[in-house]
């Protein structure tokens, strides 16, 4: 599709193109936990009934966030997209490198934009109307402390700017989330069950923000916006606080071996999460296709040139990727000293 902004995930895309049956792939290009809250079987009524608000997803969301103004989304990419079209033309900082649909949906809805490294935006904040943060960043892992977080709020807000908050990936560290202030005017934060909870396909979020843009905004969505057995699997996951408190620190442990293991490779995360590793190298692209034709998917960058690597799911699955690494490893230093 023209203009269509490349995900990670294309696995049956990547499958075509390596001539590789989707099942044998390896598939690390995403940042998706892959020991997924475990969907027990939905209830009959939740595919037979049009969904309902009173079905108790709210009240479990806002104990989960902490936070009691929320609006449940069709996954954030929906707030994303509307976001924009809430404000007039505006001058709108973005974080770079960034997930770029934020970019490409503030473009779209006439704004004036500028993407900025975090230094640049904390030295220009004065000059913005909404500044617009993934926390951590994807795809850089780039983290920012809540008194930052709040201090570059306050000072938008006082002058009617927004500072919207992309924590699709915070759910490991939930002390870092600025998720409980986000009644205040002026202050937008974005979660998704997709990362953390492993539920991509489910299409679950939530916008965290004042009553009046959360109305202003459900009523550009319309009704129904998230299906019923996704509300119930979203309801249900957020109330189970024993997996949570489990899958944190393994995912915490399973994130220092990731990065242990691409360090052992000579691949140097420059940053990461408890669910990816970020790997700067003028020659990731060249890494990207060397594991590509060994039937594993990264997400490759070409601004800056990079790799995101997210976690395999099982021993064996580790053991693979430790072997195409050190295969890898070894065919591209051979190209390098024969050019």
């Amino acid at each position: 599709m023209s203009g269509e902004l490349l995900h990670g995930g294309r696995l049956r895309q990547a499958a075509l193109r390596y001539a590789i049956p989707a099942e044998r792939w390896l598939d690390l290009s995403t940042g998706i936990n892959p020991h997924g809250w475990p969907v027990p079987a939905l209830s009959p009524e939740s595919w037979r009934r049009l969904p309902e608000e009173n079905d108790g997803l709210e009240e479990a969301a806002a104990g989960y966030y902490g936070c009691g103004t929320l609006l449940p989304v069709a996954g954030s990419q929906a707030a994303i997209q509307l976001l924009p079209r809430l404000r007039e033309r505006s001058r709108v900082a973005l974080l770079t490198p960034a997930y770029a649909e934020h970019r490409r949906a503030w473009q779209e809805a006439g704004h004036q934009v500028s993407e900025l490294t975090s230094a640049q935006i904390a030295g220009q904040l004065d000059q913005f109307d909404v500044v617009v943060v993934i926390n951590p960043n994807n795809p850089s892992g780039e983290r920012f402390s809540r008194s930052q977080m709040l201090d570059w709020h306050q000072r938008l807000a006082a002058r009617g700017g927004w500072l919207l908050i992309d924590e699709a990936f915070i759910d490991a560290t939930p002390e870092q989330s600025v998720a409980a202030s986000a009644g205040r005017e002026g202050l937008i934060v974005l979660r998704s069950l997709g990362k953390f909870f492993g539920l991509a396909g489910v299409r679950a979020g939530f916008v965290l923000a004042w009553p009046s843009l959360l109305m202003s905004l459900k009523v550009r969505l319309g009704p129904w916006c998230v299906s019923g057995p996704a509300r119930e699997a979203a309801r249900l996951a957020l109330r189970d606080e024993p997996w949570q408190l489990q899958m944190r620190p393994r995912l915490h442990a399973e994130g220092e071996r990731l990065a242990t293991l691409l360090h052992r490779h000579s691949l140097l995360p420059a940053g990461g999460t408890a669910l990816f590793q970020w790997v700067r190298r003028d020659d990731a692209l060249d890494w990207h296709e060397a594991l590509a034709q060994r039937a594993i998917l990264t997400r490759p960058f070409a601004e800056p040139r990079a790799l995101r690597f997210g976690l395999p799911g099982s021993e064996n699955e580790w053991q693979r990727m430790e072997t195409a690494l050190r295969e890898c490893a070894i065919e591209l230093n051979s190209i390098s000293e024969v050019v």
